[in-house]
């Protein structure tokens, strides 16, 4: 909106808004698409015509198509490019003709956080310009960029720690929208205790929160520390506006770099301004726009909230290759960010260390895990590492919710990794969502077919015969075997004499594993009735992806 005489008129402000509330709502509207059907089950999959999969109609790779951290951090690891992140290219283009246009027009956590800002509106002005005014914690996230790349250069992609898309659909899928679904359970719980006609209102529930929030109970392992990380973020915004874009975006520095050779620039003119300071109080980016500042172009998000509030037209961005305005501001702009050589070492050095740290752990990828088992399609797990950007979305589409973020089962380099946890579900026999939803290709698309017919495995099952309830003489149990999904069935049955009491014998089957055909899909650790610990349990020795993790001799036949 742009300040007319004693009103506001629409405006540059106006169309950003729109821009921001557009891109953030389609970015919402995304995750809450990404995921499985209301209608998945079995008979899903039984339905599907040989040769035919179960997809996920909506893009919801768009924005991680978008993000060229993603894109720059995957090359630098792989040295290699999935042709979809070459859309990515687009953003950089912007940056080098428009400057961070990205991160004040299309950005959705960039929006997020103006929002949250917006909600902090009743400062005053003089306290809310002081706060915009260029601070030296913007430096840090060129060190926090350089820091990612130096890991990248030594195969390992974190830049999905901080990158802006990737931690806020990590903290909205897997934390903040489970927390609203248990919310919303209990208040449909609270509704259908009510009389009627009120009562009815709780079967709305699960047609207004279940196709956003998701379907079906879902949990995952480190939801409070993603979602406290999440909130917190957003609590920065209290302490200085857009605290994130400006001190800890990796992205936003990568596109600041670019920005400096963008043609899109302030112009300011001196002689026109009366020094009200309103460019202060509105500039979301606290790059200078006063005349009397230094404009510090990599810092600037192109919000045009300085050019619309300033009453007098004293600035003004415009297409040209000169930086001064009319008549020359006494400090001109600034291309590079003030970065000490002995700082921009010491970030690239520190990843490259933390790289070499995190792999001589105990856990690494040079050692496989038993506990450690991914997702069907993962690359061999030092590959999966160089390409895994830690996103999300693999375990939001999961039907099953068996896919959880790992912690330590990884080492430090795996956290917030996939990976799969059987005491919450199970990998569906001939599902291939996760695949078919990385951004990155750290899985790689399967189809149903390959994935069964190949097989792909992921591991193998073991028994405990001390829990077991045929092999300890309890009792008879054939869950295992019954729901064993591969044909012939890996879990086959043998009989067994055993003692239910010192003078009652009794004969039963129990279970054994041929490990030729299990594929470790760990339905049977899930539906094993011993509960606390099963009495069969899936590892990852056996699994496709590595043949240094496997136990069996290659049939010679």
């Amino acid at each position: 909106m742009k300040r007319g005489k004693g009103k506001w008129k629409w405006g540059w402000r106006g169309w950003r808004r729109i821009s921001q509330a557009s891109f953030l709502l389609f970015f919402l509207y995304l995750a809450a698409l990404a995921q499985a059907p209301r209608t998945f089950n079995q008979s899903v999959f039984e339905a599907c015509a040989p040769g035919q999969d179960l997809r996920l109609s909506a893009p919801v790779t768009f924005f991680f198509d978008l993000d060229p951290l993603a894109a720059l951090g995957t090359m630098l690891s792989t040295w290699s490019l999935k042709p979809t992140l070459l859309i990515s290219l687009a953003v950089l283009l912007a940056a080098l003709v428009m400057g961070r246009i990205f991160c004040g027009f299309i950005c959705p956590f960039g929006a997020l956080h103006q929002f949250c800002t917006w909600l902090d509106r009743r400062r005053k002005k003089s306290v809310r310009a002081v706060l915009n005014q260029p601070s030296p914690s913007a430096r840090w996230k060129y060190f926090l960029l350089l820091f990612f790349l130096g890991a990248a250069l030594l195969g390992s992609h974190q830049a999905g720690w901080l990158d802006p898309l990737s931690f806020f659909f990590r903290g909205l899928t897997l934390a903040v929208f489970p927390g609203l679904e248990h919310l919303a359970g209990l208040l449909s719980a609270w509704l259908a205790d009510l009389p009627r006609p009120w009562s009815y209102l709780a079967y709305a529930g699960p047609y207004v929160f279940d196709p956003v929030l998701g379907y079906g109970f879902r949990a995952y392992r480190g939801a409070l520390i993603l979602g406290g990380l999440f909130l917190f973020v957003l609590a920065l915004n209290l302490v200085r506006p857009r605290f994130f874009c400006r001190a800890l975006c990796p992205l936003g520095a990568l596109l600041g770099l670019f920005s400096r050779f963008g043609f899109f620039n302030l112009t300011k003119d001196k002689a026109l301004c009366t020094d009200c300071g309103l460019c202060r109080v509105h500039c979301q980016g606290a790059c200078g726009p006063h005349p009397d500042d230094e404009w510090l172009r990599p810092e600037c998000f192109d919000c045009l909230n300085c050019q619309t509030v300033c009453p007098e037209g004293a600035l003004r961005f415009r297409f040209q290759f000169n930086r001064p305005g009319p008549e020359p501001s006494p400090r001109p702009a600034r291309d590079v960010p003030d970065l000490s050589r002995r700082a921009v070492l010491a970030s690239l050095v520190g990843g490259a260390a933390l790289t070499g740290l995190s792999r001589v752990s105990l856990a690494s990828p040079l050692q496989p895990q038993p506990e450690l088992i991914r997702p069907p399609g993962a690359l061999a797990e030092a590959d999966f590492l160089k390409r895994c950007l830690r996103c999300g979305l693999c375990m939001r589409a999961c039907p099953t919710n068996v896919l959880q973020p790992a912690l330590t089962e990884g080492g430090w380099e795996g956290v917030w990794t996939p990976y799969l946890n059987f005491s919450l579900g199970y990998c569906e026999y001939s599902c291939t969502l996760c695949s078919s939803v990385c951004p990155t290709g750290a899985i790689r698309l399967l189809t149903g077919r390959e994935k069964t017919e190949t097989p792909v495995s992921i591991g193998s099952a073991f028994f405990d015969r001390n829990r077991c309830l045929p092999w300890s003489g309890q009792g008879p149990c054939l869950v295992c075997e019954e729901h064993c999904p591969v044909s012939p069935k890996a879990i086959y049955l043998v009989p067994l004499e055993i003692n239910l009491d010192k003078d009652r014998p009794a004969e039963v089957l129990a279970p054994q594993v041929n490990l030729t055909r299990c594929i470790g899909c760990g339905i049977c650790e899930y539906k094993c009735p011993v509960k606390g610990r099963p009495a069969v349990y899936v590892n990852s020795l056996g699994e496709t992806r590595s043949p240094a993790n496997r136990i069996l001799l290659p049939d010679r036949k």
